[in-house]
């Protein structure tokens, strides 16, 4: 599999792939997981392809004209990418301090007014 620059946007969509992992996503349920643009998403989607993250498919052309609308491309985790988006999520979450940050306790506010 080829390395990836993982980039908010690619972390994001793989958020997004991650959160339902065993559903076949077609773009625009990826566009509102993630809350990226569909010119961004779809780039990073081919990527992602390419490199042996994720898998596609045609929609049947018959349920889509009956619906008046073009077949949807539909796209899933293989194993090693969801094993990799997870890794990934994971080392973006440490690079970025996230996960410092949610450990931190949470400081407990003082009642002032009933101090005495």
């Amino acid at each position: 599999m080829a390395a990836l620059r993982m980039t908010v946007g690619v972390l994001a969509v793989l958020g997004a792939l991650l959160d339902r992992p065993d559903t076949e996503l077609y773009g625009l349920e990826i566009v509102r997981a993630s809350g990226l643009e569909p010119g961004t998403i779809y780039p990073i989607l081919q990527r992602l392809r390419g490199a042996g993250w994720v898998s596609d498919r045609w929609e049947d052309p018959g349920p889509a004209h009956t619906n008046g609308r073009p077949p949807r491309r539909y796209y899933r985790l293989t194993a090693e990418g969801r094993a990799r988006a997870v890794h990934a999520l994971q080392q973006g979450r440490d690079r970025s301090g996230l996960s410092r940050l949610l450990a931190r306790p949470r400081a407990t506010p003082t009642n002032e007014a009933g101090a005495g």
